[in-house]
């Protein structure tokens, strides 16, 4: 019997590789050719990847500051986005 994938590899890819991976799981989901326990495991696989994808926009949200003018237009600094 084989063991069942963790997806614990799923935390180490980009936003990009992981946002790929999941639109190719879902292509392949809507396609239907999936036999029944592969079709369990992608969409396993998939909710990794997306709660990935979510924690990694909520990191890069965070980090996003929004610059702040003087008067005249020049930068003096920033603050959070959403303050």
């Amino acid at each position: 019997m084989m063991a069942e994938p963790t997806n614990d590899d799923v935390k180490t890819l980009s936003f990009e590789a992981a946002l790929e991976q999941l639109e190719q799981i879902v292509g392949k989901l809507e396609s239907g050719k999936a036999p029944l326990a592969e079709s369990i495991a992608i969409y396993e696989r998939g909710e990794a990847l997306k709660s990935h994808c979510e924690t990694l926009l909520k990191t890069a949200e965070a980090r996003i500051e929004k610059i702040t003018l003087s008067r005249d237009g020049q930068p003096v600094g920033s603050e959070p986005l959403d303050a």
